[in-house]
This record gives structure tokens, sequence and C-alpha cells, in this order.
């Protein structure tokens, strides 16, 4: 059904890191713009307490869980692979905020080279790391740091006046345990004789003036080293993000943001001349079959939305590369195969390729001794009626454990000194997380006698993943292949020797640790020979990403252009993960959040001379 008073400047299909803040933005700029959200916004203490994240990950009211391939045999080498399902589960979220209602909120900028990368690859100065920066200052409102007085120039290339809270990891939280303190102390010190001695001076100068902020503006230059400053998305405690911004600007300006919940999009409508004019939805509550609560026979309304100006996407790495071969924006091969049978109307066969992720495995340790750190900590939400824990109580007041997402400290490292940037981000928290099943979230909770060291290997060399549609139905979740290790284009083995060096890097710096009991996993029957092995079957990533790049309008395998802009159409963009390139940094979202910053100008300048 169509509602002719239904119209908008533009239309944002999505509320993740990209999208919502993109439509608030624009709303702040004075455009009518309306969110479409497939989700619903239950606003949960799973949602709010940082350290219930995995609870929030797993929560049915917001989680859709995919499941995906590693490899063409899964069933054969995952130990994750759940048959019924025929994949490896990977959590994303439907609802208001999307991933960043569920992620564990660590918010790192990604190297300069990242944003270099696309510039030169595009021929386009406005993606230098120069320029970039700024927006990272405009959204940040960081709290962790004393903003310098009025005038005064801030050397730490903080912002201080954004929508996006940042605050750290409390130290104390963690080292206030003797147990803690004793264990990852050992391990840092271990680990810290790999840098210290290299540059003594030079490290103890950036330490005394930046604490190793891996935000400070001062560390841009390849920051490499030990650090318990680990940035995330919180306000007193509490999470933040997406969906604070969007529901802060529809309050100030309600007849310019309008959020659509629980309409999940289906198709963008192109007129003949290849212009996006509008969306087709399907309204109703639990649609989409990732979701654990989806509703069979699904129950919806068919709505028509349509917009004056632009329709800009931002359903990530998976939706969004669906919603375009939806709307016949796409592999013409793939598309018009007569077992799916949509009419291919703009030939772009990057669409759903060169699909990335980072890989990740987690060393895990059994201790001798509890964390008195977490003695009564349940880990979990009060129940109605209930008691709260003494960890949620203190937490209520803004204090303790469950302020944290659960990080200790972290080190930042290079697998190849001959590598321009660190590639290796490893940080320790307590409980047993190695990966994700479905019940993952209780394992982590029984946290008090295990310690992980998780290990996320960056700037993967491995481009050969895909999405591609299942079927034509928009209920269907696309098939998702990531082609892991010797199944992609990876042919020199560069990703695998990297995480079987920090994995061996991990294990020595757990030896000798008399706080230590036994390595859980890998564990002792996996000898130095047996690591390779081990890590293609057990490794898995969050950070889809690279499914729609960006790329020049030449470029046969290119979706996007500079400007956001999907080749080979007016009126429509992409703004979210899919497009970088290659994936950036360690942490997907912080990127993110900064190219919706950017997008927000880019849009905002075009408008001036009509639609895109």
């Amino acid at each position: 059904m169509e509602n002719p008073a239904e119209t908008y400047d533009y239309i944002v299909v999505g509320s993740g890191a990209g999208g919502g803040p993109l439509a608030a933005n624009l709303a702040v700029r004075g455009f009518r713009v309306l969110l479409i959200e497939a989700g619903s916004d239950p606003e949960s203490y799973n949602y709010q307490v940082p350290t219930f994240h995995g609870l929030a990950s797993e929560e049915k009211e917001m989680s859709w869980n995919f499941f995906v391939h590693h490899y063409g045999s899964d069933e054969k080498r995952d130990p994750k692979y759940v048959n019924d399902q025929g994949g490896v589960l990977y959590p994303r979220a439907g609802t208001l905020g999307g991933c960043t209602a569920h992620n564990a909120m660590i918010t790192i900028v990604p190297h300069d080279s990242d944003w270099d990368y696309i510039a030169h690859r595009i021929n386009d100065e406005s993606w230098h790391a120069d320029n970039m920066w700024k927006y990272w200052k405009r959204l940040e409102r960081c709290q962790y740091r004393r903003p310098p007085p009025p005038g005064e120039h801030d050397p730490s290339g903080h912002g201080y006046d954004g929508w996006l809270g940042t605050s750290k990891v409390d130290p104390r939280i963690a080292f206030g345990d003797r147990n803690v303190a004793a264990v990852v102390l050992h391990s840092l010190f271990r680990a810290g004789r790999r840098f210290w001695y290299r540059g003594f001076i030079r490290r103890f100068l950036r330490w005394l003036h930046t604490d190793d902020d891996p935000n400070d503006e001062r560390n841009r230059a390849a920051f490499e080293g030990v650090t318990t400053t680990i940035p995330l998305a919180t306000t007193k405690g509490k999470r933040n993000g997406s969906r604070e911004f969007v529901r802060s600007v529809m309050a100030k300006y309600p007849d310019r943001l309008i959020l659509k919940m629980r309409n999940l999009a289906t198709r963008v409508i192109l007129d003949d001349d290849r212009r996006a004019v509008g969306v087709e939805c399907w309204e109703g509550s639990d649609l989409y079959r990732a979701g654990p609560n989806a509703a069979e026979p699904p129950k919806y309304e068919k709505k028509t939305y349509r917009c004056t100006r632009e329709v800009i996407l931002a359903g990530g790495a998976f939706n969004t590369p669906q919603l375009l071969m939806l709307s016949g924006i796409g592999p013409k091969e793939h598309l018009e195969d007569p077992k799916i049978g949509i009419k291919c109307l703009v030939d772009r066969p990057g669409v759903g390729s060169n699909l990335q992720d980072r890989y990740e495995v987690g060393v895990v340790s059994k201790m001798k001794h509890p964390y008195s750190m977490l003695e009564g900590a349940t880990f979990k939400p009060p129940l109605p009626g209930a008691a709260p824990d003494p960890a949620f109580e203190e937490w209520r007041r803004g204090k303790g454990v469950y302020t944290s997402n659960g990080a200790m400290a972290a080190m930042i490292l290079k697998s190849d000194h001959s590598k321009p940037d660190p590639d290796l981000f490893i940080f320790a928290l307590p409980g047993n997380f190695h990966g994700y099943f479905p019940g993952y979230s209780e394992l982590i909770v029984t946290r008090n006698t295990a310690l992980t060291w998780a290990i996320i290997k960056a700037h993967t060399n491995n481009t050969a993943g895909t999405v591609r549609l299942k079927s034509k139905n928009p209920l269907d979740p696309p098939d998702i292949d990531f082609h892991y290790f010797e199944d992609g284009n990876d042919a020199a083995g560069e990703d695998l020797a990297a995480v079987v060096k920090a994995v061996k890097f991990v294990r020595s710096m757990n030896a000798g640790n008399h706080e230590i009991a036994s390595e859980i996993l890998p564990g002792a029957d996996v000898g130095d020979d047996g690591l390779a092995k081990w890590i293609r079957d057990n490794a898995w990533g969050h950070h889809a990403s690279c499914s729609c790049r960006i790329g020049r309008a030449d470029d046969p395998n290119a979706v996007v252009d500079g400007r956001f802009r999907v080749i080979g159409t007016k009126g429509l963009r992409i703004v979210d993960a899919s497009i970088f390139p290659r994936i950036p940094g360690f942490f997907i979202v912080t990127p993110i959040y900064m190219i919706s910053e950017k997008a927000a100008d880019v849009i905002v300048e075009d408008a001036q001379y009509g639609p895109a």
C-alpha cells in the first residue's frame, strides 16, 4: 500500500553504524528523512550493560542468526558447524542500531593506510587519512581525556563535542584482583620485552604523553605495543551508539527524522531511467528468516515509500548486496539463473563479491584460582521480581565490572617486522571465548576460572568471499561463503602464518605463569606443528565487509564510486561496511562511523545540484 503523504527527501535502509548516523545527520541539516529498520527496539539490559554484549548477540528479540560457510565442507572441519542449519553461526542484529546494539563496543580508529589506499585506488584525495581524521574528531565525545581549554590546540586529536561517547576500560577493575594482576602482568611483562628493549626512551615518552591510547593522533604512525587503554563506546557505564543518536535527533526534529521499524525492505524501486525513487517493504514483526523468532507463515502488509532525492542502503555486508540483487542490480548470470529468476536491470558483477573478514582465534587457559573481582556476579540481568546481583547494583551507579566489556589489556603488534602497519590485536578477557555457536553466550558467562587471549588478524589477504541469493524470496537469508585460507586467494598463506605466530606468541607469554593450571585451547595435545590445522578448523570472524566495494566507474567489479553512488544507477548510494575495498583497521565499526560522517557531507554537497 502506498500513502501519497509518505514522501521523503531521502530514504535510508538500515539503522546501524552507517545508516543511523547518516539519517540523523541529514535530518539535522534540514532534510526530511525516512529511516527503515527491519527490527524493533527492545532496549533491554542486555543492550545497556556493556559486559552483557554476548547475551545481547543471542537475545531473540534483536538477533539475526546467519549460518555461513567457512569452507566448502565445513561439516568436516569446524566443530562449531551446526548440522541442521548447514553452517557456522554468524551473529548479526535486526534491531534499532544494527550491530552497534550487540558488539563489544571497542572503538579504535583504522590505520592511515586504510584511507590512503582508497584515495589512491579512486584518485580522490578527500579519502586521504589527513582528511578522514576530521570525521573522527567530529563524531567523538571523548570522556576519558580532559578537553583542552577553549582556543588551545589538543595534540591528541580527540573530539569532545560529537554524538558518540567514548570511555576506556578502567584498569583498576581488573588489576585490583590479585589473581588477574598476577596472570596479566606476567604475560604483559614477557610480551613487553619484545617492545621495550627496542626504542625504550621513545616508547616511554609516548606512554607518558599519550597513555598508549590507540586513538591518540600522536600514535597514528603504526602504534605497536602493550596498552590498557581500550576505548569503548560507552557513557556512564552504558552502551551508546547509533541508536542514541537517532533517538536524540527524532526527539529534537520529529517532523524531519521518521523511523519505520518492523519494515523489511524487499526492493529498491527504479524508474525507466534506472533512478531510485523509493523502496518497497513488508511491514510485520519477525519476518526475516535469520531471526530466531521468525513467524511461519509470515504475516505482513506491503508498503511503498517514495523519495524525491535519493535512496541510501546501509544494511551491511550481507543484506545490502542481497537487497541490490533482489532489485535487479548485480551479476547478471546469477540473477537470471533459472533457480533465482530475477531480471537483471543493472549488471554489476561486483555485487556480493570481494567479501572479507578478519581471522580470530582464542587461546583459552584454566586458572588455578577464581577471580575475586567476579565474586557474586551472575553476568545476567535480574529476573522480574528478583534482587539483582551486587555487580548489577554497582553498574546502576556507573561503576564496577559490568561497566566493562571484559577486556583487561591488549597488545598491538606486527606479525612480521616488514609490514607497514600492525596486523595483530591480542586482548585478555576473563572466561572461555572461542567463537560463535548457538548458546555460546552462556559459556562466556561462566567466566570465573578461565582466561582467554583473543587474537584478531587484521589486514587479511583473502578477498574470495561471496554473498549470493538463495532464492528471490526476500525473507530467505542469502548464501554466504567466506572461502577461508586455502579455499580463498591468499596463495602465499600469509594470513595463516600470522595467526600461527600469534598463537605461539600467546603461549610464550603464558609459559611459566603460576596462576595458569592448564591450557584448554588449543590444548596440550596440539603442538606447534599442529597449530596450522587447529587454526584452519577453529578460526572465525565477525567483521564482514567489502561485498560492494568502492572503485572507479571503469572498474567492472566496483559497485560504488567515491561519492557512494551505485554505478549504473541514479539516486542510489551505499553507506556501510560493504563499500570498503579491503577490510580496514582492527574493528570495523569506527571506520563505518567515519564514512557515515563523510557521506553526510557528500550528500548535502550534492543536494545543491539536485538528486544524484
